[in-house]
């Protein structure tokens, strides 16, 4: 999945070695999993060569780390023009985000 960290979330992934990102649209920090229980255990950490960009490998609790309820939030795959969904929904997002 791609995401965002600010200093916060960067601060809190290195304290709890959970995922944390920040959220753009509800301008606030979020645990990954923390509503679906679809956690992400950090194992590894890379920076890129400008210190811009983190890498994270992580341990994906629960099976999916997409909320439309796919393993990965790269389901779809372009084949010449046609755009192909490539695996099958690991949990239905209705059943798991009750809000």
């Amino acid at each position: 999945m791609l995401a965002y960290m600010n200093e916060l979330a960067w601060d809190k992934t290195i304290e709890t070695g959970r995922a944390h990102y920040w959220s753009r649209s509800r301008q606030k920090l979020w645990l990954k999993g923390e509503e679906s229980g679809h956690f992400q255990v950090v194992r590894e950490t890379y920076l890129d060569c400008d210190l811009d960009t983190i890498l994270l490998k992580v341990e994906q609790i629960g099976g999916a780390a997409c909320h439309t309820g796919f393993q990965s939030c790269f389901y779809r795959r372009l084949e010449g023009a046609e755009v192909i969904v490539s695996e099958e929904p690991v949990f239905n997002p209705k059943e798991v985000y009750r809000k």
